[in-house]
């Protein structure tokens, strides 16, 4: 028996980027839209994320998608303190994602993950 790999990678959408996302069925954030690729983030990743780009939203989404079955390549790219972070260049359409989140705010201020978000 073959086992294929799966990575998990997460998209991180606002409450606006949200609904816009709902009403066009893929995410079309301002800056993914400058950078020319669809910014995504790992397991490890993505609570740090959350830390320094949410604080105080609410209403903060969170999808999974695994890797090998996003429509279009993924590079793997040096980014925040040198880490590799997945860039997807190509449509993220909102029905792929295997699970998504509503994310409630931890006493901090902060988004906090999914009690789930392992399982």
């Amino acid at each position: 028996m073959v086992m294929l790999q799966q990575t998990r990678v997460y998209k991180i959408l606002s409450a606006p980027d949200w609904a816009q996302a709902e009403q066009l069925g893929y995410t079309q954030t301002a800056l993914d839209e400058g950078d020319g690729y669809v910014h995504l983030s790992t397991r490890a990743q993505v609570a740090e994320t959350l830390s320094l780009h949410y604080p105080g939203q609410t209403d903060v989404r969170l999808l999974e998608y695994i890797a090998e079955e996003m429509s279009g390549p993924i590079r793997w790219e040096e980014s925040r303190g040198g880490q590799l972070f997945p860039h997807l260049y190509a449509t993220l359409q909102i029905e792929a994602a295997k699970r998504t989140w509503t994310l409630s705010l931890s006493d901090d201020g902060v988004p906090a993950l999914p009690a789930d978000i392992d399982a």
